[in-house]
C-alpha cells in the first residue's frame, strides 16, 4: 500500500542542545573494551546493601501486603524493623 506515513509526533532535537558530558556521566556509564563489558555502570554501590531472602507467608497476609501498592516490600522491611525494636 502506498501513501504517506503517519507522523510519529516526535520532533527533531538539535544535537547542539544535548547536555554536556561531565565526569559524573562517565563515572556512571558502562565501560566496554573490544565490545566486552568490563565494568557495569549505574548507581554507586551501597555500604550496607539489602539482601534477598525467601520467606513463607500465609496467602491472605501476602495478598494484603501486595494490595497496599508499589513499595510494599520496603514497608514490610519497616514493619519488621519496628517489630524487633530497631
Amino acid at each position: 500500500m502506498s501513501g504517506n506515513k503517519t507522523n510519529t509526533g516526535h520532533e527533531w532535537i538539535d544535537p547542539d542542545d544535548a547536555p554536556e558530558l561531565t565526569d559524573a556521566f562517565f563515572e556512571q556509564a558502562d565501560e566496554y573494551r573490544g565490545g566486552v563489558l568490563v565494568r557495569k555502570g549505574g548507581r554507586p554501590k551501597l555500604a550496607n546493601p539489602k539482601r534477598p531472602v525467601h520467606i513463607r507467608l500465609d496467602p491472605d497476609l501476602l495478598d494484603r501486603l501486595r494490595a497496599s501498592g508499589p513499595g510494599w516490600q520496603s514497608r514490610v522491611n519497616a514493619m519488621l524493623r519496628k517489630a524487633v525494636g530497631m
